[in-house]
């Protein structure tokens, strides 16, 4: 049997469980901010991953014709920021 540290462990656990993705949408929810910036953060709402699609919700439409461009930059931004890839898609609604 091969030896884990406590942080290779919990990973581990976490991708065998299926709690990984649920932990990426609480994080990604939880530091919105951080990630896609304070302009961004403040007119979205209900951000939800599902497998390695989000899902961004906003009532402006200028922010949602911006963020339908930058859609490819946001998925790097978020992945570099999670350091793997959680995001492929990006839906915005």
């Amino acid at each position: 049997m091969g030896q884990y540290s406590i942080g290779e462990a919990l990973n581990l656990l976490m991708e065998k469980s299926g709690w990984k993705p649920k932990a990426h949408e609480l994080r990604l929810r939880n530091e919105w901010e951080q990630i896609a910036g304070k302009t961004i953060a403040k007119y979205t709402r209900n951000l939800y991953l599902s497998g390695h699609t989000l899902t961004i919700y906003t009532d402006v439409a200028a922010l949602k014709q911006e963020l339908l461009l930058a859609k490819p930059q946001l998925a790097a931004t978020i992945n570099e920021y999670f350091g793997e890839e959680v995001v492929r898609e990006i839906n915005i609604k």
